[in-house]
Parts: structure tokens; C-alpha cells; sequence
């Protein structure tokens, strides 16, 4: 059995300082790997409003830039973050742009995929063309529940357990009430 949660785990902040999630204990995360590039990049603008609508109920959102999917997000932390907030006033916690596949992915998402598997929610043309446009872009070939595409969320109870995995083209409405649901 799984005893670990989200809590074993750290991120660095763009200033490269370590953050331990342990943090967050006792909210309801959703972990987000993002570009600023990307055609599910105005995802941004409705994710920054359900942040303030339900905040100040427990939720928090983490931002994970990654330059892995089409190369997405080529600024550095700073421009990113500048990026993010004028175009999209996104205020909740962004951390350093980092891998979430292969031999340098971080070591929470190695367990955020271990506990909710890809769940081959795209439909085939879609899901062609960004597997094209991955296998271009990386050495690794992707592994099966390996993260697909930018904006793949994971949903994590008050408890740090991962409950959810929400693929980029899931409509963010339905994110949101799996949310609410377990605020």
C-alpha cells in the first residue's frame, strides 16, 4: 500500500529555494504543469477565476511551467511568471518551469502518475498530432501514463491523496465541480 501523499514531497520556487507541499496541508490542490505558448494556454484566464471563487474555501492552485510539449514555454521563470500575470492577472503559485516525463521529470510527478494513470481521454486526431509534435521535441519515448500534453491537472483531496487527473481538454467547468465537490 501507498502510504505517501502530496505532502512528501517539494518544489522549487523560481528563485530556486525549496518549497515543501507539506505547506498546503489541509487544502484541496490542483497541480498543474503549463506553457505559455499553447493553444490551452487561455485555460490560464478561466483556471486564475476559479481560483478566486473558491480560495478563501480551501483551494489552491500550483503552477508548473514545462517547456517539454512543442517547447511551449521558452521564457525563463521571470518572463513566464510576467507573462502569466499580465495577460491573465494569475496570482496563484507558480514554481520553477521543470520536467514532468523522463529522466529529469520531477519526482512528484513521477507519483502524481503513479497514482492516476493517462486515462486516453483525447480524441485520435487531436491525440495524433501531439504525440507528433512530443516525439519531435523528446528523446525519451512517452510512457504510457506519462503526462501528454501541457495543462494535464491533477486533483489532490484535503487528505494529500491524489484523486482525480484531469487530461488538457477536459472542460475546466467539470474540473470544477469535482473541486467543489470535495471542498
Amino acid at each position: 500500500m501507498n502510504t505517501k501523499t502530496v505532502y512528501d514531497f517539494s518544489l522549487k520556487d523560481k528563485k530556486e529555494n525549496e518549497v515543501s507541499l507539506s505547506q498546503y496541508k489541509g487544502k484541496v490542490l490542483l497541480i498543474v504543469n503549463t506553457a505559455t505558448g499553447c493553444g490551452f494556454t487561455p485555460q490560464y484566464e478561466e483556471l486564475e477565476a476559479m481560483y478566486h471563487r473558491l480560495k478563501d474555501k480551501g483551494l489552491e492552485i500550483l503552477d508548473i511551467p514545462c517547456n517539454q510539449f512543442g517547447h511551449q514555454a521558452p521564457g525563463t521563470d521571470a518572463e513566464i511568471q510576467e507573462f502569466c500575470q499580465l495577460k491573465f492577472g494569475a496570482d496563484f503559485p507558480q514554481f520553477k518551469k521543470s520536467d514532468v516525463n523522463g529522466a529529469n521529470e520531477l519526482p512528484l510527478y513521477t507519483w502524481l502518475k503513479s497514482e492516476k494513470g493517462f486515462n486516453d481521454s483525447y480524441d485520435a486526431k487531436l491525440a495524433g498530432i501531439m504525440e507528433k509534435l512530443y516525439n519531435e521535441s523528446n528523446p525519451e519515448p512517452r510512457k504510457k501514463d506519462d503526462i501528454q500534453w501541457n495543462f494535464t491537472k491533477f486533483l489532490i483531496n484535503r487528505e494529500g491523496q491524489v484523486v482525480a487527473r484531469f487530461e488538457p481538454t477536459k472542460d475546466l467547468k467539470e474540473v470544477e465541480e469535482r473541486i467543489t465537490a470535495i471542498l
